[in-house]
């Protein structure tokens, strides 16, 4: 039997658990996104990165091999913007220098059956993009001019889809 003088202070200590839970449950450790990672390819063939910053700002890239596995996460290359990126539209290519971007580690040779993710961050980790998975068969299926991404539809699914770069331009930024 509970004394009545207990059930104030269970009450307090249930209400303070539950509180507690429902911060920790709603409270994300994740960075925000507010751009768009795709890929495409040159006229040569090259492997180019595409980057629809929505908002705010973007500092770099990174590829790495995509695994549910975290410590199977391998970085296969990575690039820091020389300036941020600011709202609009940015291509690189992830193979050889470009202008305007210093490669911080140089992509290795990808291979084939390996999936890899293209995603942009800042530094500070105050933005991110959403990342784009693709393998060399989706690579080699790309035309220049084409972009491959995930887009997300109004339900909050995504998908990898390829569009024209006009196309993505348009519509990367939509259901951010």
């Amino acid at each position: 039997m509970w004394s009545t003088a207990s059930r104030p202070v269970f009450r307090r200590y249930v209400g303070a658990v539950v509180v507690g839970m429902a911060l920790a449950a709603t409270s994300g450790c994740t960075v925000p996104i507010d751009a768009v990672a795709g890929i495409s390819v040159t006229g040569d063939g090259h492997l180019l990165g595409v980057m629809m910053v929505c908002g705010h700002q973007i500092e770099g890239a990174t590829l790495y091999v995509d695994s549910a596995d975290v410590d199977k996460t391998v970085t296969v290359g990575s690039w820091t913007a020389d300036r941020p990126l600011t709202p609009g539209l940015a291509t690189w290519t992830l193979d050889s220098p470009a202008a305007g971007w210093t490669a911080t580690e140089s992509l290795a040779p990808l291979t084939t059956k390996t999936t890899y993710a293209l995603y942009g961050w800042t530094k500070d980790n105050s933005w991110s993009s959403s990342s784009v998975s693709f393998t060399l068969a989706d690579r080699d299926r790309l035309t220049p001019g084409k972009v491959r991404y995930n887009s997300v539809s109004d339900n909050g699914d995504d998908s990898a889809i390829t569009v024209s770069m006009t196309e993505f331009r348009t519509r990367a930024c939509q259901n951010m």
